[in-house]
């Protein structure tokens, strides 16, 4: 069985754990609705994507419950 023949020094071991950190996301307010969402991402209340409209919101149909 391996056993190592010293202890990993506090240094080296958070050397190695240096990568780990959890990062904020960017984000960015929109011009048109002042919601915030992520920079280069379409706006998903209203479907647009650098001026234009790429996203149609679908209509809800009533059913028909009798």
């Amino acid at each position: 069985m391996a056993v190592p023949k010293k202890k990993v020094s506090p240094s080296r071991r958070d050397m190695r754990r240096a990568h780990l950190a959890l990062t904020v996301p960017n984000v960015v307010e929109d011009k048109d609705t002042g919601e915030f969402r992520r920079p280069h991402h379409v706006d998903l209340k209203t479907g647009m994507y650098k001026g234009r409209q790429v996203l149609v919101k679908k209509e809800k149909v009533a059913s028909d419950e009798e």
